[in-house]
């Protein structure tokens, strides 16, 4: 039987208007420890972000997405944040904040494979 181990996620959503607090989810964080997993996955649909603000700059909202990429990988090119510890870095990234590229609350489960629950999450929450 498989080993089963404890993941934390986070959707990540756009929120044009901050002040609306209206949102469109476009990707999810796993984090699980066991597996050294730390990893995200996004996608953007133009047609419904420009529905929610025709102002959004997409271009700007791509680089980003880019940088939750780059700081979960943990290489230089993810800065001063990409050279924390992994849990640090999925920490910093779930942290409150109020702009317009947000995380949902962290929610934690049990998974046999935290690529897959990406995967996963990724299909049921943001496609």
């Amino acid at each position: 039987m498989p080993e089963i181990h404890l993941f934390e996620y986070a959707v990540i959503r756009v929120v044009p208007c901050v002040e609306r607090q209206e949102f469109l989810n476009v990707g999810v964080i796993v984090y699980c420890r066991a597996q050294g997993f730390l990893q995200t996955r996004f996608a953007l649909n133009e047609a419904r972000l420009k529905a929610f603000s025709a102002k959004l700059d997409l271009d700007e909202l791509i680089g980003r997405l880019g940088a939750f990429e780059r700081i979960c990988a943990g290489k230089a090119d993810g800065g001063p944040i990409g050279k924390l510890a992994i849990a640090e870095r999925f920490r910093w990234l779930t942290a409150t904040r109020s702009t317009v590229v947000q995380t949902s609350p962290v929610h934690p489960g049990l998974c046999t494979n935290a690529a897959e629950t990406l995967d996963n999450l990724f299909e049921q929450l943001v496609l």
